[in-house]
């Protein structure tokens, strides 16, 4: 029961006084650019690829977070710290209102999620060659996924095969999250959803809705565990593409429920519509947001910059330059 209950969790981020201030206090007293500019050159230097949005009241900072952070990585989370310090608000990721209840139905009705329906196997639903790399898979680990809800599968075979998320450090929603809780800063989730409708959601979903996240896991596990270290590097050289085409990124991206039509477009418009509302707030607004979501095809940032919004940073996909592109 507590294996179901942490697959849930898991599935569901002063200047001393001087004569010349005694004179006039305001004199040299940075701008609200000048302090913006200062929050965003702290931030890029954090290693995480961020994009700024300049408005006519402040300051956007969006910044790319990656699930499971290897320890290898080289990024400096304080300081993404220190920036978060000085920005005037944070949006993060979506709250899930999950009840007791919810847990409840999870336990006792966990088997209809770790299995597939009653009497198919998973040659019902996959090609043949896709059941025999199921197979390969299964004689290389000594498991047995015949019955194993297709989602479980890959996740069986990311988290415990390829082992992406041992071995890691903060990510950036936590950083930011502890930060702002420290220093007293305003946080709003994006969103929230019910831990009842996902569970809805979930338990409604057909097996072959998750042959996709399968096929994209078993490519990612059957690449090795040299996908991991390489999707962190390229996050920190900024190189949003090479993130995006790397085979853990695609699984993970594939998997519920960013892919379910009931959630997935509604996680997207929901942070189009908070990042375009900040943008009528003074001071800096810094939002952590999955990188996925934000750089693939027709995502967040392909949305904002149809608004005709001013986006600094990297390229999100090689056929995108940003307006005033940076190297971040």
């Amino acid at each position: 029961m507590r294996a179901r209950g942490v697959l849930f969790a898991a599935l569901f981020a002063a200047a001393s006084p001087s004569a010349v201030a005694a004179t006039d206090p305001d004199a040299d007293a940075p701008s609200a650019s000048d302090v913006a500019e200062d929050i965003v050159v702290t931030a890029r230097r954090s290693g995480a690829p961020m994009w700024t949005i300049a408005t006519s009241a402040g300051t956007i900072i969006l910044v790319g977070e990656i699930a499971a952070v290897p320890k290898a990585t080289p990024w400096r989370p304080e300081r993404l710290e220190g920036a978060t310090d000085r920005a005037q608000r944070v949006i993060l990721g979506t709250r899930a209102k999950v009840s007791p209840g919810d847990i409840l139905r999870l336990i006792f009705r966990g088997g209809g999620l770790t299995k597939l329906p009653k009497g198919r196997v998973a040659g019902d639903y996959l090609t043949p060659t896709q059941m025999a790399r199921l197979q390969a898979l299964e004689t290389r680990f000594d498991q047995n996924y015949a019955r194993s809800n297709f989602l479980m599968t890959a996740f069986d075979l990311l988290s415990k095969r390829l082992a992406f998320n041992k071995d890691t450090t903060d990510d950036a929603s936590d950083v930011v999250r502890k930060a702002a809780r420290q220093s007293k800063i305003p946080m709003q989730p994006v969103g929230e959803v019910r831990g009842e409708d996902m569970l809805d959601n979930l338990f409604a979903a057909a097996p072959e809705t998750h042959i996709a996240c399968l096929e994209a896991a078993m490519a990612a596990t059957e690449a090795g565990g040299d996908v991991v270290t390489e999707r962190g590097r390229a996050w920190t050289a900024f190189d949003v593409p090479a993130v995006m085409a790397n085979p853990l990124e695609d699984a993970l991206g594939r998997c519920w429920p960013w892919t379910n039509d009931g959630f997935g477009p509604a996680l997207r418009q929901t942070w189009v519509d908070a990042i375009t509302d900040s943008a009528a707030r003074p001071g800096v607004t810094l939002a952590v947001v999955p990188l996925r979501i934000l750089a693939e095809e027709d995502g967040v940032l392909d949305r904002l910059a149809r608004q005709d919004l001013a986006i600094t940073g990297p390229a999100w996909r090689p056929s995108v330059t940003p307006r005033g592109a940076s190297p971040n």
